[in-house]
């Protein structure tokens, strides 16, 4: 193959890379796989017939999707075994598929994808097919080898799903820069009750440290037990030196929420992100494990 057939194949993929890591992540829950997948697809892209694809952005999320439930059975054989709760890997200062018509396309906030992750891979695979990257259902079909009414249903029953889950009333984004900026003076200061006014009386809080970092094994209920969680973590912190504490916040976008990314006194990397509802934090988010956090830049 000729250098400037390749320079060519190269040029035509790049235009869909992002769209296509932003679906592979969805279907995943990791930016790394996502990454080997879009990696994969371009290799088939690159020694495909021209003639055979008509549509190159539909034919790669095609390609994309298939890889994606190949590597879900294997994906799921290793969360059975997690430790403690289990959240995608972060994706810090950065969005896909912004363009699209969907309300949901450009989304990738973590209550999205913990929902996703509750899916089965192809309902997942039909709405984000369908819904994110507008394959019609014929096409849809044709990329998961099932009817096209199986399909509408696979998808309508994830769409059910999404209904019930998504947050009735949408805080805006300056909402969650405002309590972002207050849970870290609360933090700074020292004092865990100063938390305790930013927090919903139900919100909770997840933390995922694969086995590998300080966490809960289970989301946290409720403000109060949130506001001891931090206050044991920041005691536990003390008589380790300082070297889990955190010494430094670069804000951040996380998951498309207002958040940080965080550096502990050893030179680790975190990332918290805040969910709000009705004015107040309604969740949050932090994750802690190593292997997620490879691409974060503090």
């Amino acid at each position: 193959m000729t250098t400037a057939r390749h320079a060519r194949d190269v040029q035509e993929f790049e235009v869909h890379r992002h769209r296509l890591v932003g679906l592979a992540y969805r279907m995943l829950g990791s930016r790394t796989d996502a990454d080997d997948v879009v990696q994969d697809a371009f290799l088939r892209w690159h020694t495909a017939a021209r003639r055979d694809i008509g549509d190159p952005g539909r034919w790669l999320g095609t390609v994309v999707t298939r890889l994606c439930l190949d590597r879900i059975k294997s994906a799921r054989a290793r969360r059975e075994i997690y430790v403690g709760a289990w959240l995608p890997e972060p994706i810090v200062d950065e969005s896909f598929d912004s363009e699209a018509g969907s309300d949901v396309a450009h989304d990738i906030s973590v209550a999205l994808m913990l929902t996703l992750e509750r899916l089965s891979p192809l309902e997942r695979a039909a709405f984000l097919l369908h819904d994110v990257f507008e394959l019609d259902f014929t096409e849809v079909a044709r990329a998961l080898e099932r009817t096209e009414a199986a399909v509408r249903q696979l998808a309508s029953r994830a769409r059910d799903h999404l209904r019930r889950d998504k947050p009735r009333f949408p805080a805006s984004a300056e909402t969650g820069r405002t309590l972002a900026a207050a849970f870290r003076a609360a933090a700074e200061s020292g004092d865990a009750h100063a938390l305790l006014p930013l927090l919903a009386e139900d919100a909770v809080l997840v933390t995922d440290g694969g086995g590998r970092k300080l966490a809960a094994l289970n989301p946290i209920l409720g403000a109060d037990k949130i506001m001891r969680f931090f206050r044991g973590v920041a005691r536990k912190s003390s008589a380790q030196d300082g070297a889990a504490a955190v010494v430094a916040f670069r804000p951040a976008t996380v998951n498309g929420m207002a958040g940080f990314v965080l550096k502990e006194g050893d030179g680790a990397i975190a990332t918290i992100a805040f969910e709000p509802r009705d004015g107040k934090i309604g969740a949050i988010y932090l994750v802690r494990n190593p292997e997620k956090l490879r691409h974060v830049k503090f």
